[in-house]
């Protein structure tokens, strides 16, 4: 095991050469390597990280979702739904963040790492859960957080604040039952201090 980091430098160069035209885009943010490809390469992308002699990133620590929709202010015009794994090799003591953007907002969908890295599948599953994407591929893609009987995705930019339904014990029925969310919306303003030295401090 290599005692020190590798520069950044040197991981942005060995990914390069390693995915070629598959890299759409390689930078160095904050010090980090991070890396973006397509739908169509992610799988194929991922084997080629974990098995090229430069990368070895043998481990996936963490992966994903994210919703675009409200990046930049709205300003943002560009696939809404987001994929982001952050990849360490042990071995080689680097570390790389991996992006893949789903093509279809409508239906979100990439490729399963599950197969490539076997810490996937529980964050595919969270993914999926909280964002509504779709890992194909994957052998057990359900719901993990929210209930079996869950409407919508809660993570998404567009899930209202208070939900669609609630969930309560019935005791005469004696199971849980859902109903349409009965809480009232309302606006919470803050409230305005304006005294003067409020707290010691002069004007």
């Amino acid at each position: 095991m290599t005692a020190f980091a590798v520069h950044p430098e040197t991981t942005k160069a060995a990914i390069e050469a390693a995915l070629g035209a598959r890299a759409k885009r390689v930078s160095i943010e904050l010090g980090e390597v991070k890396v973006l490809v397509s739908a169509a390469d992610y799988l194929e992308s991922a084997t080629i990280l974990r098995d090229a002699p430069e990368c070895k990133f043998e481990q996936l620590m963490d992966l994903c979702g994210v919703d675009y929709s409200e990046y930049k202010d709205g300003a943002y015009d560009g696939p809404r739904y987001c994929v982001v794994s952050h990849l360490l090799s042990v071995s080689l003591n680097q570390r790389v963040r991996l992006k893949v953007f789903a093509p279809d907002d409508d239906l979100p969908v990439v490729a399963s790492v599950n197969d490539v890295w076997g810490s996937a599948n529980w964050f595919e599953r969270e993914a999926f859960d909280l964002f509504g994407i779709v890992f194909e591929g994957h052998n057990d893609l359900r719901r993990i957080l929210t209930d079996y009987g869950f409407i919508g995705h809660p993570f998404r930019k567009d899930f209202p604040t208070n939900g669609h339904v609630e969930m309560r014990y019935d005791a005469e029925k004696k199971r849980v039952i859902y109903q349409p969310v009965t809480i009232e919306l309302r606006e919470i303003t803050p409230r305005v201090i304006r005294e003067d030295n409020y707290g010691g401090i002069k004007p």
